[in-house]
């Protein structure tokens, strides 16, 4: 989904690990009605819907978070402004590091897979990754989730059928490098998760949690805001009881989508950013 030529606000939203661009279709309406003008890239290497990707899972074999991160800024910089980013899980991460980087104009974390630094992980945490960390042959080949795996990790709020279903809907392989990278983070001097939490020219981010998250715990979450603590840029934090790992997809998402909305609205009338144009 591409943001049309426009003087509105261009929102880019980043999805996260076995997840597609469709995982984000209630939120790209909800702004899109709000007048953004919303963009929806998919991670290199992952082209056409849900179906066809896991079809041509093999497509990702040894796909890094730095091919991933390279591939949005290349889609950020192609852009006349620099965009909105709201990004989950994985894609909560990517958007710590392009802002890390100076791209984007403010950034909506949701849920952010832990960058380099955090150092003690809950269980379920290491639970939820482990169809990706616990087998080594894995690290840097494909690895899918079965029904049981999608449902702890992604939608344990969800009734037996709402999870099936949402299995079925948005569920695709994923490459198991950036779960070895992440996993390993701490291990090295500068690996792909590093972000500068110091960074003090770095647009405002906003961390989301969610209570009910068995990937990320919103404990997790928060502890990503506290590590930048020590910076001046604006960071913010807010937590949604409740909600699950997919919480743009559960009951009551609409409430976290104003939310963010609210946060947005704040931030871009307190910069130099032309104003959105009307709702569509």
């Amino acid at each position: 989904m591409e943001a049309a030529a426009t003087d509105r606000t261009s929102l880019m939203l980043i999805h996260g690990a076995w997840l597609s661009s469709r995982s984000w279709e209630t939120f790209a309406e909800y702004f899109r009605n709000r007048g953004f003008a919303v963009s929806a890239p998919e991670w290199p290497r992952k082209q056409g819907d849900v179906e066809e990707l896991r079809e041509a899972a093999d497509e990702i074999k040894g796909l890094g978070l730095a091919e991933i991160v390279d591939h949005y800024e290349s889609q950020i910089r192609a852009l006349d402004d620099p965009p909105v980013l709201i990004g989950h899980s994985f894609g909560g991460l990517i958007v710590e590091l392009l802002l890390d980087r100076w791209l984007g104009r403010a950034g909506v974390a949701m849920s952010p897979a832990p960058p380099k630094g955090i150092l003690v992980l809950p269980f379920s945490s290491l639970k939820a990754a482990a169809p990706a960390l616990a087998h080594p042959s894995k690290w840097h080949g494909v690895v899918p989730l079965t029904l049981e795996e999608f449902t702890y990790g992604f939608v344990n709020t969800f009734s037996p059928e709402e999870a099936a279903a949402a299995y079925e809907k948005y569920a695709v392989p994923e490459t198991g490098q950036i779960f070895y990278e992440a996993g390993f983070a701490n291990f090295h001097l500068h690996p792909p998760t590093e972000v500068h939490f110091k960074n003090d020219e770095r647009a405002p981010l906003l961390i989301v949690g969610a209570e009910k998250d068995q990937t990320v715990p919103a404990s997790l979450s928060h502890k990503q805001y506290e590590k930048y603590e020590k910076s001046d840029a604006q960071t913010d934090y807010i937590e949604y009881p409740g909600r699950p790992h997919l919480m743009m997809v559960a009951p009551g998402w609409e409430e976290i989508a104003a939310g963010i909305e609210t946060w947005l609205d704040g931030v871009l009338a307190a910069s130099s950013v032309p104003s959105r144009g009307a709702s569509a």
